[in-house]
């Protein structure tokens, strides 16, 4: 019986035979990820039938990375299917207009806004400082780095091709090939650079990121370790990435 198959035995098995009903399995077993994923991405199952749309992307996601997945290779499947997961959920968010043009100009403003306090101030910027620089108040601020985390801005789609660039990270994989995730940050000079930029960054953000990338909490769960709501620590995560942008770039 399948269930009765390690999932080793399944994958060796589906190499052989390509077998629909291993295939299926494979799939099953992973259903799981994509909700996983969902709710690091701050995406609720209160939103409900945008939520559905979102969870139904990262299934094909995840179909997609169970046909292409070559355990020859040494990388986790979990670790390999997230990155095809998340890469099919924000292909579908781009594509379906998820954030308004005006809430992407918000999202823009507020990144060149930390760029330029970052290059007069040579510290982060408090969202007190990026609102009255924007001559803008608090709760504006604030409402531009919820909308920045809706983006699904991260580590791993953080932008650092330039100013207006979309590109991410998971967009530079190949479909016909089968990388390891784990070499986006195999430069060591990037690391280098990604781990000092990330000590420039207040205490809280530090703790919200390492919470994030580190002990892969989701957003909700970080919130109870906080004690705020699982929106301000989106904020905070949103306004993170948009600091190591900012200095990145100015690197």
């Amino acid at each position: 019986m399948l269930k009765e198959k390690t999932e080793t035995d399944l994958w060796k098995e589906f190499q052989e035979t390509h077998s629909a009903e291993v295939r299926e399995a494979l799939v099953l077993k992973s259903v799981p990820l994509v909700h996983y994923l969902l709710g690091r991405m701050g995406i609720s199952q209160d939103m409900g039938m945008e939520y559905e749309d979102l969870a139904h992307q990262g299934l094909i996601g995840l179909i997609e990375a169970v046909d292409r997945f070559d355990p020859n290779y040494g990388t986790k499947f979990s670790t390999y299917a997230s990155v095809r997961i998340r890469g099919k959920i924000l292909d579908y968010m781009r594509s379906s207009d998820w954030m308004s043009r005006g809430a992407r100009q918000r999202v823009r403003t507020i990144q060149q806004a930390i760029t330029e306090l970052w290059e007069t101030e040579q510290r982060e910027p408090s969202e007190e400082e990026i609102a009255s620089h924007l001559g803008i108040r608090l709760d504006k601020v604030q409402q531009a780095l919820d909308d920045a985390n809706r983006v699904v801005l991260s580590l791993d789609t953080m932008v650092i091709t330039g100013k207006d660039n979309d590109l991410s990270f998971h967009e530079t994989l190949k479909d016909e090939d089968q990388p390891d995730p784990s070499s986006i940050f195999a430069d060591a000079e990037l690391k280098e650079s990604l781990v000092e930029a990330i000590q420039k960054l207040a205490e809280r953000e530090q703790l919200v990121l390492s919470l994030y990338y580190i002990e892969e909490l989701t957003l909700k769960e970080i919130g109870k370790v906080l004690d705020v709501t699982e929106s301000r620590v989106s904020q905070i995560h949103a306004k993170a990435i948009l600091n190591l942008k900012a200095v990145l770039s100015d690197g």
